[in-house]
């Protein structure tokens, strides 16, 4: 075992140049990328998410997302393109480095910005937000104005949020105020277009259709009546040759008129023609029956000429004439009460889908109306800042000292990994090697057990040569890699951007995002 130890530890040393030069490669590449990146000042601002001033049971805002919801829509909005190209611009983070494209410049502007969102719903909601920049008044300037357009991105979001819903439930509720003015429109021209056939006035319709009936059924008994007494009254007149009038139905001048024709005829039972008294009578007779004549002319139209007979079939064919008319009048109002009541029902059927369309107008417009007070409340919560809002708890300020690069710990890592990467180097070049370097390997290749053995021996040329060589090639690595990377950050691109490029090219830089958002 002591033999393998000891052969080696011979290889080793033969190797150490190859360990030696890797080893101050790769920590000439740590140190002088630690020590050439540039300094970072990280300032940091402390905000608090305040809850409503106002109980909600009391009035109650319009925004409904929550606190992580709005802290993420406004760093979103923060870390757009046209805000990063901005603050970039306005405060001059990339003086120096005109050759940097703005893709570059965004990528870099969000990996400068931390906003710490709360994570706990139980706690207090703090926010932090961070700037990472060359120097401390710059990161604390560019932190305040992140700073500075939360609040101002917080305010605008939760008053659009509010305005908009104001004016969402504005217009909803004159479209509801027009809806119904147009139903109550139709409902009317539909009640003044059918105010016979209504549900509300069926009841009277139906009375008045039942006493209209009856009225009819009157009006055919009293002109059967009627009728009657004509044909009697013609059946009598064809009998006797006259007819007299009744008592009951005579003015006093036709009483008078009929008492002295009683007179007359008593008297012409006694007394001949010339008799004084019958000529008196006579005369009597004839100015009661002018004065009759005259009375009837005027009543009915008739001449003076027409008989007693006459004047009642007159009389008769009048009243039949009356009582036919009205009969018709009212057997035509029937007839459209008939026809009203035919259509109420349908009548019915379309009022009562109107109303319940205005009904449901109606209700969408309470509703409506009492949203719309609800939004404006809310929006004088919001414009009042009286809802949940953002304060600043404590201003970003230039820090003192550099947040990054951890130099020392770059360096550090710089040093192992030269010496993990010389060292696997060295195992991987006596792994690969199979030729014979001591006796103990003639006996297992070859079978032979040698007498002695002669090592490589170097002559002094060789010997010089190479160690110019290994001390030409460490004096490269420890000057010629500072150096070389000490120029390409000062004249062609700075060294932290290098390195995101290379990492991103590599895609390596995604698998560290990645990595990190998990640990997150």
């Amino acid at each position: 075992m002591l033999p393998d130890i000891k052969f080696l530890l011979l290889l080793f040393l033969r190797r150490l140049h190859y360990f030696i030069v890797i080893a101050l490669a790769v920590a000439a590449v740590g140190a002088t990328i630690a020590y050439t990146l540039p300094p970072g000042y990280t300032a940091r601002a402390t905000l608090l998410v305040e809850s409503p001033q106002i109980p909600d049971d009391l009035a109650e805002s319009t925004v409904r997302a929550g606190t992580s919801e709005v802290l993420q829509i406004i760093a979103q909005r923060i870390q757009t393109r046209a805000n990063l190209l901005d603050m970039a611009r306005e405060f001059d983070v990339y003086e120096g480095r005109e050759r940097m494209s703005p893709d570059e410049i965004v990528a870099d502007m969000r990996s400068r910005i931390g906003v710490d969102l709360p994570r706990r719903r139980d706690a207090a909601s703090f926010v932090y937000v961070t700037f990472s920049a060359q120097s401390g008044q710059l990161a604390a300037r560019v932190t305040n104005e992140i700073v500075t357009r939360i609040l101002e991105e917080n305010r605008s979001l939760r008053t659009a949020v509010t305005s908009q819903t104001l004016e969402f439930f504005k217009q909803e509720v004159a479209r509801l105020d027009q809806d119904l003015a147009e139903q109550g429109a139709k409902i009317l021209a539909f009640k003044q277009a059918n105010q016979g056939a209504l549900p509300d006035s069926l009841d009277f319709r139906r009375g008045r259709q039942a006493s209209l009936q009856e009225r009819v059924l009157q009006m055919e008994r009293e002109l059967a009546g009627l009728r009657d007494r004509r044909t009697r009254l013609t059946d009598l007149y064809e009998r006797t040759g006259e007819v007299t009038f009744d008592d009951e139905k005579l003015t006093p001048e036709e009483q008078r008129l009929q008492s002295l024709r009683n007179e007359l005829a008593s008297a012409l039972v006694l007394y001949s023609e010339q008799n004084p008294r019958v000529k008196a009578l006579q005369g009597q007779v004839e100015v009661a029956e002018r004065i009759v004549q005259e009375q009837r002319a005027k009543r009915t139209g008739v001449s003076e000429a027409m008989s007693a007979y006459e004047i009642q079939l007159a009389d008769l064919d009048a009243q039949m004439q009356y009582i036919v008319n009205e009969k018709t009048q009212l057997e035509s109002e029937l007839q459209s009460l008939e026809a009203s009541i035919d259509k109420t029902p349908e009548n019915a059927i379309v009022l009562s889908t109107l109303e319940r369309d205005y009904e449901n107008l109606r209700v969408q417009y309470q509703q409506a109306t009492r949203d719309l007070a609800a939004a404006r409340t809310g929006d004088q919560i919001e414009a009042q800042s009286r809802g949940q809002r953002i304060t600043v708890v404590e201003q970003a300020t230039p820090p003192r000292v550099p947040t990054s690069p951890p130099r020392k710990k770059i360096a550090a890592a710089g040093v192992a990994g030269g010496i993990a990467l010389g060292g696997a180097f060295i195992f991987l070049l006596e792994l690969l090697n199979r030729s014979v370097r001591r006796p103990v390997d003639l006996s297992n290749k070859l079978g032979i057990t040698p007498f002695v053995s002669v090592p490589y021996i170097r002559t002094h040329r060789e010997r010089v040569i190479r160690r110019s060589i290994i001390f030409g090639a460490i004096g490269v690595v420890t000057l010629g890699i500072p150096i070389a990377l000490f120029l390409v950050d000062q004249y062609y691109l700075p060294m932290d951007l290098l390195i995101e490029r290379a990492l991103d090219r590599t895609g390596l830089g995604a698998l560290i995002e990645q990595l990190r958002s998990a640990l997150n």
